[in-house]
């Protein structure tokens, strides 16, 4: 009785809905056997019994309520256990939403793809390849992508340049799991023995360097477009971003400046913006609409160098907390151990929870 109570509960919302303004939500799952309900704050949702969504074709299910019943808060759940991991939906009153959810372990998996090559710089490098959790559950699911250099030093002690790494996967997984952070591919580009001349501009007096716009056009016209090739990503610049630490923070602010036409997003972690007698702060370009994260520790770690950048960001029209973001790390050094401490702060702010659509 009660299984059938809330069948015909369900029923009604629709019917309802169907002769009036329809808040709808559609969800993306191939259930198998089971079938998704609705969990919700008000109608005959609730957050302890689900109302059952209808099939509406392969793999989609609908559920709609008027909207007179204003906005709601909703998770899906796989018949009347297994409850949608991640964040609760928050759907308007008169919109229609399609979500993606996923019921299994909020654990990502990582792929390295061996001897990727670089026509560009003429050598190969490894890549390392976090998918998300649902990646496998759900195949209807597209992401945005995150791009990020030293992939040695991103998600194993045993490969990282000093022994710690970033512990990129266990963060994104966490901050998934918490309901914090929309899923994303997260694509880590080892570095080669050429490390600081791709990551920087032409010329530093001490180190040299010059070869950015070669691994810049490695990115964008050769590693991007594969990933989008072979990987369900969502491929506009709103749902790319690139981030990278010390030099490679260098490169990220750079080659978001060219290109933001591709990524909509850049972090520089303890950017190395004293490169060439602060070039880059002393000949910035004009305001791009990209997100910029800058930060730097305390302690020997390039603030000075970071607040020149901030304020000269600021000079050109760039605003606090819109589309630029600046933290000082207190009591952080230069080291991996540091950037894996706070790396949630561009996380969060880049990849809200619900922050970009499928």
């Amino acid at each position: 009785m009660p299984i059938l109570r809330h069948t015909l509960i369900g029923a009604a919302a629709l019917a309802l809905a169907a002769n009036a303004a329809a808040t709808t939500v559609r969800i993306h799952y191939d259930a198998g056997q089971s079938r998704l309900m609705v969990r919700g704050d008000k109608g005959p949702m609730t957050w302890s019994k689900g109302a059952p969504a209808a099939a509406a074709g392969a793999n989609v299910w609908v559920y709609s309520w008027p909207d007179a019943l204003g906005d709601i808060s909703m998770k899906p759940s796989l018949g009347d256990g297994r409850v949608a991991i991640g964040g609760t939906y928050r759907l308007a009153a008169g919109s229609t939403a399609d979500i993606y959810p996923f019921f299994g372990a909020p654990q990502g998996k990582l792929s390295i793809v061996d001897g990727f090559e670089s026509p560009q710089l003429k050598n190969k490098r490894k890549l390392r390849i976090y998918l998300p959790p649902s990646y496998q559950e759900n195949p209807a699911k597209r992401y945005p992508v995150l791009y990020m250099h030293d992939g040695q030093n991103l998600f194993d002690a045993k490969t990282a340049a000093y022994g710690v790494e970033w512990g990129i996967d266990e963060t994104v997984d966490r901050l998934v799991a918490a309901g914090k952070l929309d899923e994303i591919i997260v694509v880590g580009i080892d570095n080669t023995p050429e490390r600081i001349p791709e990551y920087t501009p032409c010329c530093d007096p001490k180190h040299g360097g010059g070869k950015l716009d070669g691994y810049r056009a490695f990115i964008v016209d050769t590693l991007k477009p594969h990933i989008d090739k072979t990987l369900r990503t969502l491929p506009g610049r709103e749902s790319t971003a690139i981030m990278g630490s010390s030099l490679g923070g260098v490169a990220s602010v750079a080659i978001a400046q060219r290109h933001p036409g591709v990524f909509s997003k850049a972090g520089g972690v303890s950017s190395s913006f004293w490169w060439n007698n602060r070039d880059m702060i002393a000949n910035l370009p004009a305001r791009v609409p990209v997100k910029f994260y800058i930060d730097a520790g305390t302690k020997d770690d390039g603030l000075e160098e970071t607040v020149r950048m901030r304020d000269a960001m600021l000079a050109k029209g760039y605003r606090e907390g819109a589309d630029l973001l600046f933290h000082a790390a207190d009591g952080a050094g230069h080291n991996e151990k540091s950037w894996a401490a706070r790396v949630e702060k561009p996380l969060l702010w880049f990849f809200p929870w619900r922050g970009v659509k499928n």
